[in-house]
């Protein structure tokens, strides 16, 4: 088994695949990524189990083959090389040999065949949708997602298609958000949750992309395929909260303000507050709105006032101000809705501006209780 290919085409990939590696595994063969060799087409698979990705790369071969190469290893050398000719020759000492312009180097392999078979998707429905749009996606929920061990549903972010939108949603219970695109749509009604580790890879690689991005699914694995990268992982098990039943209805006190503005007070003024609280008050009187924050135990306290449009009762309410800078951080807009009932419902967090055609985001911020 013999083939040639660019030093820095093959690490590029890698790196990417090598994303899917765990850095501490139950099976020593997934360190490795798999080589399967097919005349002039190389293809490389990495897996933890949960998720396996695979590219196929063009080399310059007339073999036929499979081996599984250590990653880190081959990674760590790669990245030292300027770009040129690499080739790896098979050896029958169960090495294989890199050999470049200025020297070869050896590496153990192990047998493909322990290697984990790909899994196969079963009476799988299928949705397509462009690669910048689900990065977009991704990237606008997944911040929102929660990490508690007991409750794995809500550690990811649901998937819901049907036939009139796309629906991604993220919540951890004191934040949630919900990104719809009315502008895609699915042949068929679908609900999944997807996990935070496959969908961070995908949001790097899919940046800005213009590829067309097909996704495959059923009750337990999701698939999805682009150029030439297919990623399949297994899907969270169980029932996603009726998120729509914690979105207040009947919100009449509704705050307009310039994003950027209400952002840096936030972030400043939260400085002051209470290191395990977190805690800054929102009192809104006409168009006022004074932003405060007091730490007690260390006599620290911060006060901004702001311009604003107001429309509703005169009111205080207190937010958690880390949630509030993310959800803050992760909208383009120039101007920003806060809309509210009272000071014990949540607060529905906005965009004005700054949205393509089809596309629509609604941040919900639970409120915290204030301490008079």
């Amino acid at each position: 088994m013999k083939f040639i290919i660019s030093s820095t085409y093959l690490l590029k990939q890698l790196q990417v695949l090598g994303g899917v590696i765990n850095s501490k595994n139950t099976l020593p063969i997934l360190d490795n990524f798999l080589f399967e060799l097919n005349k002039d087409k190389l293809t490389v698979s990495a897996s933890d189990l949960e998720t396996t990705m695979s590219a196929v790369l063009e080399v310059e071969s007339e073999s036929i083959g499979n081996i599984a190469v250590p990653a880190r290893l081959l990674l760590e050398t790669l990245k030292t090389f300027p770009e040129q000719p690499l080739t790896f020759i098979v050896e029958n000492n169960n090495t294989i040999e890199i050999n470049s312009n200025h020297g070869k180097y050896a590496l153990a392999y192990a047998d493909g065949a322990e290697f984990p078979n790909t899994i196969e998707l079963e009476e799988a429905s299928t949705t397509m949708i462009l690669g910048d749009i689900l990065a977009t996606a991704i990237n606008k929920t997944i911040f929102a997602s929660g990490n508690d061990e007991l409750r794995p549903v809500m550690n990811g972010v649901f998937f819901q298609f049907s036939t009139e939108n796309l629906t991604f949603v993220a919540t951890d219970a004191h934040k949630l958000v919900k990104y719809q695109r009315t502008d895609v749509t699915a042949d068929q009604v679908a609900e999944f949750i997807m996990p935070k580790k496959p969908l961070n890879i995908l949001k790097g690689i899919l940046e800005g992309s213009e590829s067309e991005v097909k996704i495959e699914y059923n009750v337990s694995n999701a698939k999805f395929s682009f150029d030439n990268t297919e990623l399949i992982c297994r899907l969270i098990d169980g029932k996603y909260p009726n998120y729509e039943a914690v979105i207040p209805k009947e919100n009449p006190n509704k705050l307009t303000i310039n994003r950027s503005q209400f952002y840096s007070t936030v972030r400043r003024v939260s400085i002051f507050s209470n290191k395990t609280t977190h805690q800054i008050r929102l009192k809104i009187a006409g168009a006022e709105l004074n932003i405060s924050a007091e730490d007690l135990d260390y006599s620290n306290k911060a006060e901004e006032r702001l311009t604003c449009d107001y429309q509703g009762d005169d009111m205080a309410i207190g937010f958690n101000s880390k949630f509030l800078n993310e959800m803050l951080n992760n909208l383009n807009s120039d101007n920003v809705t806060l809309e509210m009932s009272i000071p014990s419902r949540a607060g529905i967090l906005s965009p004005i501006d700054g949205l393509d055609e089809g596309e629509h985001i609604t941040m919900l911020v639970m409120p915290v209780m204030l301490n008079n």
